[in-house]
């Protein structure tokens, strides 16, 4: 009875000095890299009607820009909130053909506690400011595991917009449920997530565990204000005449 004794107050005390050495991530920056296929994206445009027209522009684009575009952009976070900054690439895009999933078109304010983001969006040369509810994902968390940006992360598969699979790699050492671009809903944060079929992966590449002051974290501000479905609206409204295009600009500014 006294070996059992001991034996349970020593398995106390390690939990006890296992639990004062844990430390998790409650606020900090995040820095991402988004690097797009934009050869596999414009090759899925390309269809036996449109070949005679499309085919040059895309020779033209593969002569003057590589095959993966790889943007920089930050997550600044603390406790419930979180906002999404793009960082412009030192180069720029091409004139040969616009890829909004490619691109970086949106500055994200996530309020996780209340549910409502505000994103301020670029479509064209128009700004529009987006507040709604935040993204609805599907999740099953799988068993399988990976570090990123030294961080044990576990992964998780997702159907978002009714039928875009993704696949995240979240860590519950930051508990955060966010992630980049408009990514949440996990019980920690997302930080590698990959859309295989729009050929889009983000991942993180340097986590900082730093203090962040309140006014750090705040909604954008500039645009027009819409809802989700005005701008969705507005969209259809623009591409309406613009046959097999629509969908593909459709999806790229409403990711």
């Amino acid at each position: 009875m006294k070996k059992a004794l001991l034996t349970f107050m020593f398995l106390i005390l390690v939990l006890s000095l296992f639990a004062q050495n844990a430390h998790f991530t409650t606020s900090g920056t995040i820095e991402y890299n988004k690097t797009s296929n934009t050869y596999a994206m414009i090759e899925r445009q390309i269809s036996p009607e449109n070949e005679g027209f499309y085919r040059p522009f895309f020779d033209a684009y593969k002569k003057a820009n590589p095959q993966f575009r790889t943007l920089k952009s930050i997550l600044t976070f603390s406790g419930d909130k979180t906002l999404f900054t793009p960082i412009e690439p030192d180069n720029g895009g091409s004139n040969f053909i616009t890829l909004p999933l490619a691109d970086q078109n949106n500055t994200i304010y996530n309020d996780l506690g209340t549910r409502i983001t505000t994103n301020q969006k670029t479509v064209f040369d128009a700004t529009f400011l987006i507040k709604d509810t935040t993204r609805k994902i599907k999740w099953k968390i799988t068993g399988e595991t990976r570090e990123v940006a030294g961080y044990p992360c576990r992964r998780a598969n997702g159907i978002m917009m009714d039928s875009i699979y993704v696949v995240a790699f979240y860590t519950e050492k930051i508990h955060t449920s966010g992630g980049p671009e408009s990514f949440n809903g996990l019980p920690g944060m997302i930080l590698e997530v990959a859309v295989p079929h729009e050929n889009i992966i983000w991942v993180a590449t340097k986590v900082t565990d730093v203090p962040v002051a309140d006014n750090a974290i705040h909604p954008p501000k500039k645009g027009k204000p819409v809802t989700n479905a005005q701008l969705i609206a507005t969209l259809h409204n623009l591409t309406k005449d613009w046959g097999d295009r629509a969908q593909f600009y459709l999806k790229g500014f409403v990711f």
